[in-house]
């Protein structure tokens, strides 16, 4: 590992009204759900968020960025920029943002396989969507860059 010691990431996947949160394990090699918070009012969620943070030992962020699928930024990413720019203030762990087209689908998908009940989906949906996120970004920590500049191709 780069940094200093290993400790857990966590990811977020924010909506309107919930946000869900997802954890490594210190390894920084699997993410698990770990809660869904109601994402109002903010400074409740931003005190819940920074307990977990302090009992985790949480070194870093991951925030799920919705683009469009035309790779624009619409509305949805601007709210999460904005989000983003509030959280800033209230951690000084490095965010990171990590692009979250198919999250939703994905989410839904492996809780109908989980045997779930729509009401239970409902109550997780958030916490696995940021599961989803945090395990892209954890993967592609793991890959090196496809395209090296030092790589001449021979």
């Amino acid at each position: 590992m780069s940094h200093g010691h290993a400790g857990r990431i966590l990811a977020l996947d924010v909506g309107e009204r919930r946000i869900g949160v997802a954890l490594s394990d210190l390894s920084q090699t699997l993410a698990t759900p770990y809660i869904t918070i109601h994402a109002t009012p903010v400074l409740i969620f931003f005190k819940k968020l920074s307990q977990i943070i302090t009992q985790e030992d949480v070194v870093q962020i991951v925030v799920g960025l919705p683009i469009s699928l035309n790779g624009q930024e619409g509305p949805q990413a601007q709210r999460i920029r904005a989000f983003i720019d509030t959280l800033a203030t209230h951690v000084t762990l490095p965010i990171a943002t990590c692009d979250e087209r198919y999250t939703s689908a994905e989410a839904e998908r492996i809780m109908i396989e989980a045997g779930l009940r729509p009401e239970q989906r409902k109550a997780r949906i958030d916490e696995v969507a940021a599961s989803i996120i945090l395990q892209d970004y954890l993967t592609s920590l793991r890959q090196p860059p496809l395209f090296r500049q030092d790589d001449d191709g021979v």
